[in-house]
């Protein structure tokens, strides 16, 4: 099997000429040539920003509701109790409670992509926050899902909201949507991210917000995007 995947992405670097910068819809229209996998797979960006997460004030972190959706089916739990708690399951939410959805996800089970609490509940969640944080579900106001709107979190989540922050090396990765996706949602939602991303760029980085972008399937190249042109997205 592991021979069999190698052989198939050598045959996809072959046909990616890694010198080439693509503008954006030459990208999105290249990336989706390289399917190749018996599934639907994902289509990412990879932002290589000009920060230093080290610092506070670098350390981009945010959410964005992609106009397409990410074509992933997305559970939701949340902390709540009461009106909020109604409001959520009323939303859609998949899973809802207080202490004893803290207690569940002590016992390991954790069948949900995304936690949204309400602010009271943030103590409690702190008490699984060794188990949510690794697994990059513990809430944040500035992802917006430590609110009292919870029955808006519920909705931005399941309508394909996309939580991004940089990793220690300043890059950000970011699902935007499935390779069936028609080219041009697969553009506007990518839009949509680095239009987000923009905005957070912090007084105090120097020299080029954006140093390098590309896009890539679950099981594909990259292809290297302009990153001027990503820069310029207002």
């Amino acid at each position: 099997m592991a021979k069999k995947i190698a052989k198939r992405l050598q045959a996809l670097q072959a046909k990616v000429d890694s010198q080439k910068i693509y503008d954006v819809q030459s990208g999105v229209s290249a990336v989706k040539s390289l399917a190749s996998a018996k599934f639907d797979e994902t289509v990412e960006v990879a932002l290589r920003l000009g920060v230093d997460p080290r610092h506070a004030d670098q350390m981009i972190r945010g959410a964005v509701v992609l106009p397409h959706g990410t074509g992933k089916k997305v559970r939701v739990a949340v902390f709540a109790k009461g009106v909020k708690a109604d409001e959520a399951k009323n939303a859609g939410a998949d899973v809802v409670g207080a202490d004893d959805l803290a207690d569940e996800i002590k016992n390991g089970n954790i069948n949900f992509d995304i936690v949204i609490a309400t602010p009271d509940m943030m103590a409690l969640v702190g008490k699984v926050g060794r188990i949510l944080g690794p697994k990059g579900l513990m809430p944040n106001p500035k992802t917006g899902t430590v609110t009292m709107d919870v029955a808006k979190a519920v909705s931005n989540a399941k309508s394909g909201q996309v939580n991004f922050r940089v990793d220690k090396k300043g890059i950000i990765h970011a699902p935007i949507g499935k390779v069936s996706f028609a080219e041009d949602k697969i553009r506007d939602n990518m839009l949509e991210l680095v239009r987000a991303i923009n905005k957070l760029k912090p007084t105090s980085a120097k020299g080029k917000y954006i140093r390098s972008s590309s896009l890539s399937l679950t099981m594909s190249p990259a292809i290297k995007l302009d990153s001027q042109e990503l820069m310029d997205m207002k």
